[in-house]
């Protein structure tokens, strides 16, 4: 199997539909490219670079995007994200992401992702989602409200 180094590259693709809109998706009342498909397109590249060579039970996850949206992208366009792994650092994956459409580049910018045990990551969400679903109805907003509510790395 091959290693996870810096180097690896991922592309994905896609014609640009009504659904990948901003007008759409409400980020913009415009027929173009809505920003976040845009990132969905440079993550999925990324999953593209590594996911395939990690070990059975392991995924990555994404955790931080830092991208510039340059240009506009019509309907009924192509467009292809690439994103290259420059960095590892532990378990953190660092890619250098870009985009371009049929004419130009039209984003780039940094993506990093997180391996995880997938056992283990659903197991905690599970436990979260459970916790919510205990609390009854109201408890959720009044226990905002008081401030109880807060990330687990916050303290």
């Amino acid at each position: 199997m091959e290693e996870i180094v810096p180097g690896l590259v991922g592309q994905s693709e896609m014609v640009v539909h009504e659904e990948n809109t901003a007008g759409h998706l409400g980020s913009g009342n415009v027929a173009v490219l809505a920003t976040p498909e845009m990132i969905r397109l440079m993550e999925k590249a990324a999953v593209a670079a590594v996911d395939h060579l990690l070990p059975e039970g392991r995924r990555t996850v994404g955790v931080a995007v830092d991208v510039r949206h340059l240009a506009a992208t019509p309907l009924g366009m192509m467009v292809r994200a690439q994103a290259e792994l420059v960095a590892i650092q532990g378990r953190e994956l660092t890619f250098r992401v870009q985009a371009d459409d049929e004419v130009e580049r039209i984003g780039e910018g940094e993506h990093r992702r997180v391996i995880i045990e997938l056992e283990r990551f659903t197991e905690k969400v599970e436990a979260k989602r459970d916790a919510h679903l205990s609390l009854l109805p109201g408890e959720c907003n009044e226990r905002m409200a008081n401030g109880e509510w807060r990330m687990a790395n916050s303290e």
